[in-house]
């Protein structure tokens, strides 16, 4: 079986049915002990894609970094919006992701006209929309929102890393590797890890 590659075929598709700010959105974080998760919304112009745009988990960081620096330029609209630690608790990490996903959707300026979301749920919403798991391989407008909201995220948390050096979110970015797991033994859990996950 072919692997999957990020096109703008669905896209294209839409574009065809009359639709014209059609926004890729992605969450990153939800398999984190520590820190926010993070959402981003990219509408992209057909035109000007910038080539080598695929699902962030399978690009390097340096080429991750560049990508993003050109999807910024390149978009007709980006944002990145977060959902904060204490909301992961009270709504649960579920929610947290579509409520970060629907800051992105309903941010000043986005006015998105149809909805491409990665994963299987969204929710009840307004604008029309369209699920697809696996969709930041499928889509290059879903792919672009998760390389945006992955340099978003991993930046926030290296720069918290020089605050609770102990962790090492430099490295894991918040999620439950061992070493984190043991500082968080040894040291306790921070403002910034989310209650009610497991965390030792």
């Amino acid at each position: 079986m072919r692997p999957l590659k990020a096109d703008y075929g669905t896209e294209a598709l839409l574009g065809e049915q009359g639709f014209r700010r059609i926004m890729g959105l992605d969450e990153v974080g939800r398999g984190c002990l520590a820190g926010p998760v993070t959402a981003a919304g990219v509408i992209l112009d057909a035109t000007r894609i910038p080539p080598g745009i695929r699902d962030s988990k399978t690009v390097p960081e340096a080429e991750r970094e560049a990508l993003a620096e050109c999807i910024r330029e390149a978009a007709v609209f980006w944002v990145v919006m977060d959902a904060s630690v204490e909301e992961i608790g009270r709504l649960n990490i579920l929610h947290a992701s579509l409520l970060a996903m629907r800051r992105c959707a309903e941010a000043p300026g986005a006015d998105p006209d149809f909805l491409l979301v990665d994963g299987n749920r969204y929710g009840a919403s307004l604008i029309p929309h369209q699920c697809l798991v696996k969709g930041d391989a499928r889509s290059v407008s879903i792919a672009a929102a998760s390389i945006l909201a992955k340099c978003h995220r991993d930046a926030l948390m290296r720069r918290l890393h020089a605050e609770y050096p102990a962790y090492g979110w430099h490295r894991n970015v918040g999620y439950p590797t061992p070493a984190h797991r043991k500082a968080i033994a040894a040291h306790g859990p921070t403002p910034w890890h989310r209650p009610g996950f497991k965390l030792l």
